[in-house]
């Protein structure tokens, strides 16, 4: 009979006024696969990071192994044999295969140094017991993606992990790479270790899952054993929300295409893509994780470079090759990573705002008189919550860091928005703000391209939705009247 190896009791936690896991609860027993389905933002990450200790709960009770902890440190949750495989896989590239797997815990020799020859030995005897034939003397970067994540399995049973998450580690791999990990993992069931198995492919979690548990916007939706529940069950108890979570936006005329994007590709990550918006619309891209959609639009705005394929903006053949190219054709992109890639953290609200204007405009010579009223007027148009336009950009919540964003690209004077997650991280009231004028830019005759892995946003928000997968626009489907079940289905080939 399997023991419960851990335990977790109405665990909590919020970020601000929201709660990303709501009294939760949760056990996983030894040898046996556990699998964890949600939509983004269901609170999946914010439990993976709990039980890692990179996160403590606000409130509840963790049991491991029959004691109880109020939280983990990471080095305790390491400690304690729980290894966590994150979707973005954690090595170090330029050492070899068994410097990867002694990292931290190194072999040495005379003088402290590293003893390559014994490390070397050692790893190889490792990975002969799980039946791996990587060569022990390779540099990780010259593995494929599917190695990479078997060798994090190896390191972890190395650690002698007695708990093991795996965080979408198929989101990369082929179909016969998916295959091979997949019965690594039952391998790794038979040893006895516990596996918590994250994934939005239901497919993989029906063949290896034990259980199922269900997290819908941080709430638990129960547990079942997947011989006791079906496909269609899974996604019902996945979506279905209340219908004032919705937006209801106002119509708006669409005219003529603005943006053709065709036989878009680059190798591995964007397969012949093609598709058009038009003025006045709102053009909704979803798909799973590992999709192409983020991809897809650093390919559009110039940041990666595309293999093949064209791009025409209002009937002409347009060259992009960097962002700045991309801004001169009159396309503005809100990235969803605003601090890493959009803001000047360092820097003020008004510096932030006045950023592209001055590059557009080519202002070679910056009178700070005309910039504090270009500025003042882009705040109080977006509302944004600021007691001084000297006021660090990274002291403003994340709804108005968001604004800020915008605020700046409104002042482009550009026709083609792309937003990429745009109320990631943002309040509801901020939301809603966010959501008007987008569709105030679309009355106004631009259009729009948004990147959404909020169900209820894309479906509320989008004349048509595009759904990504592996890096393929499989459909273009109508947003109006689209249910969730049907566009999760969409998402994960099940039609």
């Amino acid at each position: 009979m399997m023991s419960v190896l851990l335990r977790v009791e109405g665990v909590t936690k919020i970020f601000g006024h929201q709660k990303a896991l709501d009294e939760f609860s949760f056990d996983l027993k030894s040898g046996e696969i556990h699998c964890f389905v949600g939509e983004n933002g269901a609170g999946k990450s914010t439990f993976i990071k709990i039980l890692s200790g990179a996160l403590s709960p606000d409130s509840g009770r963790i049991f491991y192994e029959g004691k109880e902890y109020s939280h983990f440190t990471p080095d305790e949750s390491m400690g304690l044999g729980i290894s966590t495989m994150y979707q973005d896989v954690e090595l170090i590239e330029t050492l070899t295969v068994a410097d990867n797997i002694f990292l931290g815990n190194e072999i040495t020799g005379l003088f402290g140094k590293i003893d390559t020859y014994s490390q070397n030995r050692k790893a190889r005897e490792i990975m002969d017991r799980l039946s791996i034939s990587l060569n022990e003397t390779l540099l990780v970067e010259d593995l494929s993606a599917a190695q990479k994540q078997i060798l994090q399995i190896v390191k972890a049973f190395h650690m002698q992990a007695k708990v093991l998450i795996m965080d979408e580690p198929t989101s990369s791999l082929g179909q016969e790479e998916t295959k091979a990990l997949m019965e690594m993992i039952k391998d790794l069931k038979k040893r006895g270790i516990g596996i918590i198995y994250i994934s939005h492919y239901l497919e993989e979690v029906f063949e290896i899952g034990d259980r199922i548990t269900i997290l819908k916007d941080g709430h638990y939706e129960g547990t079942y054993r997947a011989d006791e529940i079906t496909v269609e069950e899974v996604i019902r108890k996945m979506v279905g929300r209340d219908a004032e979570l919705f937006f209801n936006r106002a119509p708006v005329q669409i005219g003529k295409v603005m943006i053709e994007v065709k036989n878009f590709s680059r190798h591995g990550v964007v397969d012949d893509v093609s598709f058009q918006v038009h003025r006045g619309e709102i053009f909704g891209i979803g798909g799973l994780v590992g999709a192409g959609r983020t991809e897809l639009i650093n390919l559009i705005f110039g940041i990666d470079k595309k293999d093949s394929g064209e791009l025409c903006i209002k009937g002409r053949n347009v060259e992009i090759k960097n962002p700045s190219q991309a801004i001169n054709a009159g396309i503005c992109l809100i990235t969803e990573d605003r601090k890493q890639f959009a803001l000047l953290g360092d820097r003020s609200v008004r510096e932030n705002v006045i950023l592209v204007y001055n590059e557009v405009f080519n202002r070679r010579m910056i009178k700070k008189k005309d910039e504090i009223l270009i500025v003042g007027k882009m705040i109080r148009k977006l509302q944004i919550a600021v007691s001084d336009q000297e006021q660090s950009v990274l002291s403003l919540s994340g709804g108005n860091q968001q604004k800020t964003v915008i605020a700046r690209l409104l002042l482009s004077k550009s026709d083609i928005y792309i937003f990429d997650e745009p109320t990631k991280g943002v309040d509801i009231g901020a939301k809603e703000e966010i959501y008007k004028l987008m569709v105030q830019l679309a009355g106004e005759g631009k259009c729009i391209i948004m990147i959404s892995s909020d169900m209820p946003e894309l479906i509320s928000m989008s004349d048509r939705i595009g759904v990504m997968r592996n890096g393929k626009m499989a459909y273009i489907l109508p947003g109006k009247n689209v249910k969730e079940e049907e566009l999760i289905e969409y998402f994960i080939g099940v039609k």
